[in-house]
């Protein structure tokens, strides 16, 4: 292995607490030079695994993670991002504490067909016009992002990206759907009950807690053959499962799979068609702007670089520099289930919930088959840990920071940094954890 040392994770610890912290430290820095202080930590690893390994070993390294990681991903994102962003909700009804709870429900079922960034896209601008009599509202937003943001996308690939990398290293479309549906279904009703008891505490009588919008308008859809195009997404998804197109093509010694590049080129031709069928007004009513996907695309660039040799220790296993955390996470050469929830769900509540799931995704074997047959309770573990802990905090995932801001351009005040996490340790904490003493012992 060309990895020997821990030092070599370094980077990837460097770019993770700068994409954690520099955002709330030094804003204006980070909005101005977010892709040069991403690229100084992918260049602190390539830079030496260059001098180490020469310049043909590192390129390939470089071009295999690009072709058959990165790119299926990106791709992904950007054509959910395209097609959501072509989609809106007219209307909205009166935001009781009933209305509320039914239309976080089905937010909640959305985010698993459509993704976590899209259906937050989708269904906050109706929560917030439904609610727009009411004085307090902001622990709305902040269930909201525990909801709609995080458990909801844990069923498919298409909901939350760690399940989507899962998927690219060959767990079935449907696996997390039929391991995962229980524990999911379980922690969201909780959690919306929590809401309702929540809401109605807060909620007063409309009448006297502002005023009420004579007429209401009436619901309906603006963009509707972007819903054809998501059921595209879908489709182009489960292709693999059910058909696979034999061979691959030769990129210097790299493989690029025919499935793989048919999967490509097919979410570039779906955000084309969503960006030539969907009317210009309906993407300008929605503040549609490319800056939220150029972001996640650099970032990720440099997070999956970084993640080059951390991915190589973790699958080394006892055999590697990170033994030590192998042993401590196996016990007589079994996973630890309880372990493998709580420590991705600990990096995904600070960092990033798929890098998380790709450390400990490589920690337990790197062998899908493996972790969907015999180490299937390891693999949910992993996977709920990943898409349910993100909740914890804003900055453990990309749409928690996304929605704080998209409301709070409409005025409502949302809770700072630190009372966010006394929400969601007081709401939402005891439920992961009742969570993992049911489904991950």
């Amino acid at each position: 292995m060309p990895y020997t040392t821990l030092a070599w994770g370094s980077p990837f610890v460097g770019l993770l607490l700068t994409i954690a912290t520099a955002p709330l430290a030094v804003p204006g820095i980070w909005g101005r030079h977010y892709g040069k202080l991403v690229a100084f930590w992918a260049l602190a690893f390539v830079a030496p695994d260059v001098l180490h390994e020469g310049v043909g070993a590192a390129a390939g390294r470089l071009l295999d993670m690009g072709l058959n990681t990165y790119l299926p991903f990106v791709l992904l994102l950007g054509a959910l991002f395209v097609i959501t962003g072509g989609l809106r909700i007219r209307g909205a009804p009166h935001g009781t504490p009933g209305v509320n709870t039914a239309l976080l429900a089905i937010s909640t079922a959305v985010s698993s067909c459509i993704g976590t960034p899209g259906a937050s896209m989708l269904m906050l601008r109706p929560l917030v016009r439904a609610n727009r009599h009411r004085a307090r509202t902001g622990h709305i937003y902040v269930f909201f992002i525990f909801l709609v943001c995080n458990i909801g996308g844990a069923l498919t690939p298409l909901g939350n990206p760690p399940l989507f990398l899962g998927y690219l290293r060959g767990v079935p479309f449907f696996w997390p759907v039929t391991h995962l549906f229980v524990p999911t279904l379980t922690l969201a009703g909780a959690v919306l009950a929590v809401f309702y008891a929540v809401d109605r505490a807060i909620y007063r009588d409309p009448r006297k807690d502002g005023e009420i919008l004579p007429e209401i308008e009436k619901l309906s859809i603006d963009g509707g053959v972007n819903l054809l195009l998501l059921l595209g997404a879908a489709i182009t998804m489960m292709l693999r499962t059910f058909w696979s197109l034999p061979g691959a093509l030769d990129l210097f010694g790299i493989p690029w799979s025919f499935d793989d590049i048919l999967a490509d080129a097919l979410f570039i031709l779906l955000g084309v068609l969503s960006l030539k069928l969907t009317h210009k007004a309906t993407r300008q009513e929605n503040a549609f702007v490319w800056t939220p996907i150029i972001e996640i695309s650099i970032l990720f660039a440099a997070i999956f670089v970084a993640l080059i040799p951390v991915d190589a220790i973790m699958a080394a296993g006892q055999a590697g520099p990170g033994h030590a955390l192998f042993n401590a996470m196996f016990d007589q050469g079994r996973p630890v289930v309880p372990l493998f929830y709580l420590l991705p769900g600990l990096l995904s509540s600070v960092l990033d919930n798929a890098p998380a799931y790709l450390v400990f995704f490589g920690l337990a074997g790197d062998d899908a088959r493996l972790l969907t047959g015999p180490l299937a309770l390891t693999l949910a573990a992993i996977s709920a840990g990943a898409s349910y802990f993100g909740a914890m905090t804003y900055i453990g995932n990309a749409p928690n920071l996304m929605v704080k801001s998209i409301v709070e351009s409409y005025g409502v005040k949302m809770p700072n940094f630190f009372a966010y996490i006394a929400w969601s340790g007081l709401c939402l904490l005891p439920l992961l954890l009742a969570a993992m003493a049911l489904f991950f012992r």
